[in-house]
């Protein structure tokens, strides 16, 4: 159409830039009382495309769960006001999809929304995150069907991960099957069905960028909501004839002369094969059960399991119930069951430094959720909103700074003032019970194990008068109860384990083989290591998501992790198909390097403080190889352009 420039073409309408709706005025005003107000005056520049809505108003900072700005009572009124009419006038309107905004307009919403200049480092990573053009910037190419239907993939797992690896094979047109041991998709959420399972995650950041879900009823999910989550997006991607569920693979081998891997599966009927081209295994860090070694443990007279393994046929009430572990499961078991159950011990080997989060157990109110529907980019702000203080702003807490003067109270200024803050929370919460204090008030620096979170929840539980808190360690297992160290005799009806899991032992128990013979587990030994936690030599076509250091510990979301590791392994396949090669694989020198580095910032880290005997980040040799010290966008840059020079690449004519 010669003549006729972009803007004379209305925007097209995506799913971020909101659904029209015909809402009454009152009810838009009651909505309204219900938002994040930052995020409110986002949406409105995108809707008036007025920068007045940000430029006139100031927010006092910004915070991890703190959606407000700590704006005033008088501004946050001030700002509602001002949304109001324009509001109802876009309505009026037909809520036809906003215009674009200039980018420069964009970077001063950023810089706005953070409280501070948002820097060329993470600019990349937040506008992906972002989408405004609702075009999904990590969806694979769709490659040429003559050159893919040859071609198979074998993903390991039906997770988070798994289903993503599902939904871009299948947007890449690669031939795939998801092998996934349960009975049904979500890995985690399905597996921990335990009475208080919930994401400590923000929901609406811990959703797959390209599905977000405006309908989550709390900020901070139950596992029903979250399983369900996984269940739709799967759905709605038509993976379910590409998944076999109640299968579990033993075994996976590489044929060198036939550049494919044989899986071996173990379903009801017996085992066996799938030949593929590739493999990718999405089969997480924490889903083998750690069970604690107690003499006496098979010998209790009651029901005993893992919090991961809960039994629901158990009724837990008026029962003396004994909970084992107290790390991130225990933590929101015990307030689950402390009203229903006769009494509670707690048996706690180490206390858990924690933060406020009066959010953890809210409903998302209907205001909101209108909100997240219906206002242009709403729910993309908001996202970012989440995202920011809660990405590598723990990081900065976790680095050590050799110089400050005390390194067994804290490792850095901005680590003090962390540990200052928690200690204020729980000291607040606990009073004047001295014992009770001495229990829950950890003694190494914050943030160095898994930081919990509360909303007061946790140490309400403890001071009820039918719970104890029980830090002596467990002896033995009797048939009747336990016995601590001290003698102390506990009696119980039930044992609930919340020991966690098997984090250390990577891609357990599969047997794996490689060119050569060589098995995965003797070369990793207690070491596991992957080239930008994804490959790894002698291991052709064998790609991981949640690999080897790239697991979370100071924020963001795994789940925007494993987009951008399977953004980078369609890269990988893209290359080989389009190549037609036959094999890839990382070669050592760059391996060695890319572990050589990780190691090197971890130990300068709180997690590898010497005083932490007990997290399950360390292997038994004290030594963390599954934690990715590295901030959200340098990973993020790490995997964006393969650099094929770092590969073995073998072409059908070099084999």
């Amino acid at each position: 159409m010669e003549g006729v420039s972009d803007c004379e073409f209305p925007p097209m309408r995506t799913f971020h830039s909101g659904q029209p709706f015909s809402t009454p005025t009152s009810d838009i005003a009651a909505a309204l009382e219900e938002v994040s107000i930052p995020t409110l005056l986002l949406s409105m520049v995108h809707l008036t495309g007025d920068p007045r809505f940000v430029r006139d108003f100031a927010q006092a900072g910004l915070f991890l769960n703190e959606v407000q700005g700590f704006m005033s009572e008088e501004d946050k009124a001030r700002a509602r006001a001002a949304a109001l009419p324009a509001i109802v006038e876009y309505r009026d309107r037909g809520c036809p999809p906003p215009a674009p905004l200039p980018p420069e307009l964009v970077k001063e919403m950023l810089d706005w929304a953070a409280a501070e200049p948002v820097d060329d480092d993470n600019l990349a990573l937040v506008l992906e995150e972002l989408d405004l053009d609702g075009a999904d910037p990590r969806r694979p190419t769709a490659l040429d069907s003559d050159r893919t239907q040859p071609y198979r993939v074998v993903v390991i797992g039906c997770g988070e991960s798994g289903i993503l690896a599902g939904i871009r094979l299948r947007q890449a047109g690669i031939p795939f099957v998801i092998v996934e041991k349960n009975a049904g998709p979500g890995g985690t959420w399905w597996e921990n069905s335990y009475p208080g399972a919930r994401v400590d995650v923000a929901n609406h950041l811990y959703c797959y960028s390209f599905e977000p879900s405006n309908h989550w009823q709390h900020f901070f999910a139950e596992q029903p909501e979250l399983a369900a989550y996984f269940d739709d997006v799967l759905r709605r991607n038509d993976l379910g004839e590409h998944v076999r569920y109640n299968t579990e693979v033993v075994s996976a081998a590489w044929d060198d002369d036939a550049a494919t891997w044989t899986v071996t599966v173990r379903t009801g009927d017996g085992t066996e094969t799938l030949t593929a081209q590739a493999v990718i295994t999405a089969v997480g860090q924490l889903n083998r059960p750690q069970l604690p070694e107690l003499p006496g443990r098979e010998t209790f007279g009651g029901p005993s399991f893992h919090s991961a393994r809960w039994d629901h046929d158990v009724d837990l009430t008026g029962k003396r119930v004994a909970l084992v572990g107290a790390g991130a499961s225990g933590f929101q078991i015990a307030p689950a069951v402390a009203e229903q159950v006769a009494h509670l011990d707690v048996f706690q080997r180490t206390a858990q430094w924690m933060f406020p989060n009066p959010m953890y157990h809210d409903r998302v109110p209907d205001g909101a959720r209108w909100a997240m529907q219906h206002l242009p980019y709403y729910a993309r702000w908001y996202r970012f909103l989440l995202l920011w203080p809660g990405a590598d702003k723990g990081l900065d807490a976790a680095r050590v700074d050799p110089q400050y003067p005390d390194q067994d109270h804290a490792v850095s200024e901005v680590n003090a003032l962390a540990r200052m803050m928690f200690t204020d929370w729980i000291t607040g919460q606990v009073g004047d019970d001295a014992e009770l204090l001495a229990k829950v008030l950890p003694d190494y620096p914050a943030t160095g194990k898994r930081t919990l979170q509360d909303n007061g929840s946790w140490l309400a539980t403890l001071k009820r008068a039918d719970v104890r808190l029980i830090r002596t360690p467990i002896e033995r297992v009797t048939t009747g109860g336990l016995v601590t160290a001290d003698g102390e005799t506990y009696a119980a009806d039930v044992i609930v384990y919340a020991t966690g899991f098997q984090a250390t032992a990577l891609l357990a128990p599969m047997t794996i083989t490689g060119r050569g013979g060589a098995d995965l587990h003797q070369q990793w030994g207690r070491r596991p290591y992957a080239y930008l936690g994804v490959t790894v030599p002698n291991f052709p076509n064998l790609f991981m998501m949640y690999g080897p250091g790239t697991h979370l510990a100071h924020g963001g979301s795994l789940i925007m992790h494993s987009e951008l590791q399977m953004q980078y392994i369609n890269s990988c396949l893209e290359h080989l198909i389009r190549a037609g090669a036959r094999s890839m694989e990382p070669l050592p020198g760059p391996t060695e390097e890319w572990h050589r580095r990780t190691q090197e910032q971890i130990t300068g880290t709180v997690w590898a403080h010497p005083s932490i005997a007990h997290s399950y980040f360390k292997n038994a040799d004290g030594e963390i190889h599954t934690v990715s010290p590295w901030r959200l966008c340098e990973y993020r840059a790490f995997l964006q352009n393969p650099d094929w020079s770092r590969f073995h690449v073998r072409a059908d004519e070099t084999v």
